[in-house]
């Protein structure tokens, strides 16, 4: 078995000449929303749930973008409430969002 049940990563990746990039999308911010959410859940730990920001995962402009493992599924979220809703329904229940797969 895993260490971690699911690992997410956000990637948090900044481009310097301006190109598409999940930092201009507050992905830290969403990376530390989550991360804390998760934390108030105690679905943290061995066994639950790790989140962990990524360099550029090379999918810039489909972003902003996480992947969670180990089902290698990748998402794109817009606010608190999909986060919320991957938290709930992927993370707890371990049912795939398909309005928010990419």
């Amino acid at each position: 078995m895993s260490y971690y049940q699911h690992h997410v990563f956000f990637c948090t990746n900044q481009r310097e000449d301006g190109s598409p990039c999940c930092a201009n999308f507050d992905a830290q911010a969403m990376r530390d929303y989550a991360k804390d959410k998760l934390k108030q859940l105690k679905l943290t730990g061995k066994g639950k749930c790790r989140v962990n920001n990524a360099g550029c995962l090379d999918r810039c402009k489909e972003g902003p973008i996480l992947v969670v493992y180990p089902e290698g599924t990748w998402y794109t979220y817009a606010n608190k409430n999909d986060i919320d809703e991957i938290i709930e329904q992927h993370l707890q229940q371990g049912h795939i969002i398909e309005r928010l797969k990419i």
